[in-house]
């Protein structure tokens, strides 16, 4: 090696060190600047610059430089914050600011319960509207007064909420694919896209009849706490007759057209300030970071594990992995402080063996501790099976519950290959069958009888686990199983699910259920898995594992890697996941 070079190379790493001291300085420069909570302020819930997720996440350090990522607030310490301002004398009154806010569907809910809590304490929820939606004007509506903007300028789009289904039968043929889907469940529809070229008539029958019933829970909610009828409101919508500022106001959703001028004034005035700028705001985010903090000296402690995201194998610390998750939920079980756990379920599910492998630890930890489950805005196929076994259940509304059914998607790329890409293959086998997962030729009617067999088995068992689980008929299970997906409240009328209820109710469900005591405030909330740090997200975007595309190497590689990208991660393998997800604006 030349000097050169090794000057070169010693050069490299000076400047990587001086970069890396540069990003340790600027996290203990974020690190160190703390909020301060001001004697008198409005707590602001502006969802331009916040969103909610199920855990409060680390603005990762590249995102808080640039000012480009909003921060996420984790829907129990928002409900929680909440909860602290309805009896902190410092805070007025909330303001919120509900544009801009997406689903999960279930946070939603989960946060409007909160702030219907937080009025019952006397305080006032403030709301105001520029660009009115369907979540948006659903969290608002709980609003002691809803003003908004005079100005036609915004979109509206409070217009009813809808789902769309892709089919990707066409395309895939033009491009040489033959997708082979193994299944059983009439409604199970995972892999429709793949095979059919429109929804089947039962996949068509379930998404009706899921969003009208998300929909009757939202419109009926918005009705009672506007003072009309949920027909009045539906047919303002159905009728355009939400158009402009004004018609919300006739239609009574909106109290009063304000500028952003005469906005300030009025809040100015809720707050007995002197001028706006003495009206000392607090985001939620801020608010938490205060408020919500762990109770090391209380003398019990409550666990909450967060079991959000696809149903993957191996050990991935950002997916509900079957290796990593089993670790934890045995560590909760072995903590002899822990005296009840709260299961989190946030799920479409996914692997099956890994779901298994989560269900199993469920099991054991239920024999030790109540364990109450609290579905999120899914629990569905894989999401369902793990948490069959919990002492009792709470969901939303909307949660997406059940798709208990089994299936397996074989893509067969031969004819892409051969027609398109013109890449010849000779498979060399030692077995009559060993290429038959090589996606490289269709599956013989013996393969298929296999896989299919295989499926069979496992929907077999999974029937066998909801209905020991919760204490049902088998034959009763596979009437309401099939694949097919449901509402959160048509999961309570099927006894899917014990109780509709936030992850609130869950806690002080499972305190009282531990016999240690029934009050909350007098235990220790501990969550699992932890949030990744600054440093662990900073390490992962620095070696280049932070995110990954699709399209990477070969067309061969680019359309198995696509397959994998929604979830089926590996061809063969057998799935309960939901078919899709859904996101309400």
């Amino acid at each position: 090696m030349t000097l050169a070079v090794i000057a070169g190379c010693l050069l490299l790493g000076i400047v990587r060190i001086f970069i890396l001291f540069g990003f340790l300085g600027t996290l203990t420069l974020f690190g160190g600047n703390e909020p301060v909570m001001p004697s008198s302020a409005v707590l602001r819930i502006d969802f331009s610059t916040m969103q909610l997720g199920e855990q409060t996440q680390e603005t990762d350090i590249i995102s808080s430089i640039s000012g480009t990522q909003m921060q996420t607030v984790g829907i129990l310490d928002a409900i929680r914050a909440v909860g602290a301002a309805a009896y902190d004398p410092a805070v007025k009154y909330i303001y919120l600011k509900p544009d801009m806010v997406t689903g999960g569907m279930a946070e939603i809910e989960e946060l409007r319960q909160a702030l219907a809590d937080f009025r019952r304490s006397g305080k006032a929820v403030i709301a105001y509207m520029e660009n009115p939606s369907n979540a948006g004007y659903y969290l608002a509506s709980v609003s002691d007064k809803i003003y908004m903007t005079p100005h036609a300028g915004g979109m509206n789009m409070l217009t009813g909420i809808s789902s769309q289904m892709f089919f990707l039968k066409d395309i895939l043929a033009r491009l040489g694919v033959n997708v082979q889907l193994i299944r059983h469940g009439k409604y199970k529809s995972a892999g429709e896209m793949f095979v059919r070229d429109e929804a089947s008539p039962e996949n068509l029958t379930q998404n009706k009849e899921l969003i009208a019933s998300i929909w009757q829970s939202w419109s009926e909610d918005i009705a009672e706490s506007r003072g009309i009828s949920a027909e009045e409101f539906n047919a303002a919508i159905d009728g355009l007759g939400l158009n402009f500022p004004q018609d919300y106001v006739d239609a009574g959703l909106v109290d009063e057209l304000l500028t952003l001028d005469e906005l300030k004034t009025r809040l100015t005035e809720y707050s007995n300030a002197a001028s706006f700028e003495k009206a000392a705001m607090v985001s939620l985010a801020d608010y938490a970071s205060m408020k919500v903090t762990p109770d090391y000296r209380a003398d019990n402690t409550v666990a909450v594990i967060y079991a959000d995201g696809n149903i993957l194998d191996g050990n991935d610390i950002q997916q509900v992995t079957g290796d990593r998750f089993a670790g934890i939920i045995s560590k909760v079980r072995k903590d002899e402080n822990i005296k009840a756990v709260v299961f989190r379920v946030n799920s479409p599910g996914g692997s099956v063996l890994a779901s298994e492998k989560i269900r199993d630890e469920i099991r054991l930890l239920s024999e030790e501790k109540p364990v109450i489950a609290s579905f999120g805005d899914y629990a569905a196929s894989g999401g369902y099976w793990i948490s069959a076994d919990c002492d009792y259940i709470f969901a939303n509304s909307s949660t997406l519950t059940g798709s208990i059914g089994v299936f397996s998607l074989i893509p067969d790329f031969s004819k892409t290959l051969d027609n398109i890409a013109h890449i010849n293959i000779t498979s060399v086998n030692s077995n009559t069958h060993s290429d038959m997962w090589s996606c490289l030729r269709p599956l013989s009617e013996k393969e298929t009888e296999y896989m299919q067999a295989s499926v069979e088995n496992i929907y077999d068992t999974f029937t066998s686990v909801v209905a020991e689980g919760r204490s049902l008929e088998k034959e009763y299970v596979d009437e309401i199983a099939q694949g097919r997906v449901w509402s959160g409240n048509d999961a309570v009328r099927l006894k899917l699910a014990d109780s509709n209820g936030t992850i609130m109710d869950a806690l002080r469900y499972a305190v009282t259920a531990s016999g240690e005591g029934q009050d909350l405030s007098e235990w220790n909330i501990a969550e699992y898995p932890k949030p990744l740090g600054k440093m662990e997200i900073l390490a992962r975007t620095l070696s280049g594992n932070s995110s990954a595309s699709i399209f990477k190497g070969t067309p061969f590689e680019n359309a198995e890697n696509a397959f994998k990208n929604i979830g089926f991660t590996e061809k063969g393998k057998m799935y309960a996941r939901l078919p899709y997800e859904l996101v309400i604006r």
